[in-house]
């Protein structure tokens, strides 16, 4: 799943930031999974960028709501 930057974010559809938020909220409960069962993910910063991308999409959602 790729990452998204703010402007990336900006020019999604509305139904593609819901289908992106719902796809990476999967990889991070996955990657999530993976740690907890004691093993090691193959790329630890992975978890803080997907993270962040999912709070950038929500923030984008939330702009858009309100303005």
């Amino acid at each position: 799943m790729a990452i998204f930057r703010a402007h990336e974010v900006k020019q999604l559809s509305d139904t593609e930031l819901l289908e992106q938020e719902q796809k990476l909220s999967l990889e991070l409960i996955q990657e999530r999974g993976k740690v907890s069962a004691g093993g090691a993910t193959e790329n630890p910063g992975r978890i803080r960028e997907v993270r962040r991308t999912i709070a950038r999409i929500r923030t984008e959602k939330n702009s858009r709501r309100n303005a």
